[in-house]
């Protein structure tokens, strides 16, 4: 049976205050948002003269500290306009103690999760989401770096486009999938099935989670809904996809790239590049007049479902999947090696709890995320049957 444990630390958030002053430099403005172990404000940068956003951790220990670094140090080696910027990483003295903090540009949207819960994105928004989502992906796997996070949570809607958050569990792809903690990172929902081998950080991971990122924004849902987090997990390994539901005006191309990306062997998955460049050709096709329709105005669209597509600056030759043999799923599936259990994060960077109160929808959000580790203790083994 699951077992949720909450991060330590939460009371000690109230050293963190406005008007406070991190590393002779940044004044910290309203709170945006909170988790267990960090809080993330607005800020105004004194130096550049700019407003930023700051996640402060708080109550944490070294491996805490280790991680969010870690995620600055990822984040910071992109450059890329569907890749939130970090901009600083330092650490301060708040209430006799050193704490550390991430300073990143300041976003003004909303997350594709809390659009989601208005129902799914008309197609050709869809779309062009996911196109600059792939095109993020890309960028990040030309430089070795896997997101292993990818989700709605995870993904802002700005009035520029879409923007990838959170490289809190970032890895080096031929990495070790199991961390120094001896524990499996992500998100049960769109987990890759290869990474319940616990072998290494494949990019195509992040294939897999894109393809279920895109059933969920067209249809509304995943294809797979069960009620807990093995269910989830069997399904990965086990349960083969449909297609995608017939979704009036998404050209065919974009079921067979659907199919691909969700394909249970990593081999058999498109490179995060050539997923952008589908994407973004059909959204270029579905805006092509119909010559029935012509003459009948378009409807409008909302900001934040009006993305801009860019075209993904890597070849697909840089962001090709490393070599691996295929995953083969027997009677059984080994879920953790040793004493390994699969952390279930529920908002990336295993930074806080679940517990987030993000800031109301149109004002001024970070770039990253507040929280939160939910470590679920599963089962070892897994039935096939």
């Amino acid at each position: 049976m699951g077992r949720w444990c909450p991060a330590a630390g939460y009371g000690r958030l109230s050293v963190v205050q406005r008007d406070q002053l991190l590393a002779g430099r940044y004044r910290l403005g309203e709170r945006l948002g909170e988790g267990g172990m960090s809080v993330v404000h607005r800020a105004h940068d004194e130096v550049l003269e700019r407003d930023v956003a700051v996640k402060v951790l708080v109550g944490s220990d070294a491996v805490a500290r280790r991680r969010i670094r870690a995620e600055a140090k990822a984040a910071a080696r992109m450059s890329h306009p569907n890749v939130t910027n970090v901009y600083d990483y330092g650490e301060s003295s708040l209430a006799g103690e050193q704490v550390p903090f991430v300073v990143m540009e300041l976003l003004t949207g909303r997350t594709l999760e809390q659009r989601l819960a208005d129902g799914p994105l008309p197609p050709r928004a869809a779309l062009r989401v996911c196109a600059e989502v792939a095109a993020a992906l890309a960028a990040a796997h030309a430089l070795g770096l896997v997101h292993r996070d990818v989700k709605p949570g995870n993904v802002m809607l700005t009035q520029t486009g879409a923007k990838v958050l959170d490289f809190g569990i970032a890895a080096i792809a031929g990495a070790p999938e199991i961390d120094f903690e001896g524990r499996l990172l992500g998100t049960p929902a769109y987990l890759a099935p290869e990474r319940l081998d616990a072998g290494e950080v494949l990019p195509a991971s992040d294939v897999y989670a894109l393809g279920l990122l895109l059933h969920r924004v067209l249809v509304g849902r995943l294809p797979w809904q069960m009620a807990t987090h093995t269910g989830t997990l069997r399904a990965h390994a086990y349960a083969e996809p449909g297609p995608l539901p017939a979704v009036a005006g998404v050209p065919a191309e974009v079921d067979r790239l659907y199919r691909r990306c969700v394909a249970k062997d990593p081999l058999d998955r498109p490179p995060a590049a050539e997923a952008a460049r589908v994407l973004a050709a059909a959204v270029v096709r579905m805006a092509e007049p119909d010559p029935v329709a012509a003459d009948q105005p378009a409807p409008e669209r909302s900001g934040a479902d009006r993305p801009t597509v860019r075209p993904p600056g890597a070849p697909a030759a840089a962001t090709g999947q490393p070599g691996r043999r295929a995953t083969r799923l027997g009677g059984r599936l080994v879920l953790a090696v040793g004493t390994a259990v699969v952390a279930a994060v529920g908002l990336a960077g295993t930074l806080g709890d679940p517990s987030v109160r993000p800031a109301p929808d149109g004002q001024p959000q970070s770039g990253a995320t507040t929280s939160g580790t939910a470590a679920v203790a599963l089962p070892v083994t897994a039935d096939a049957r």
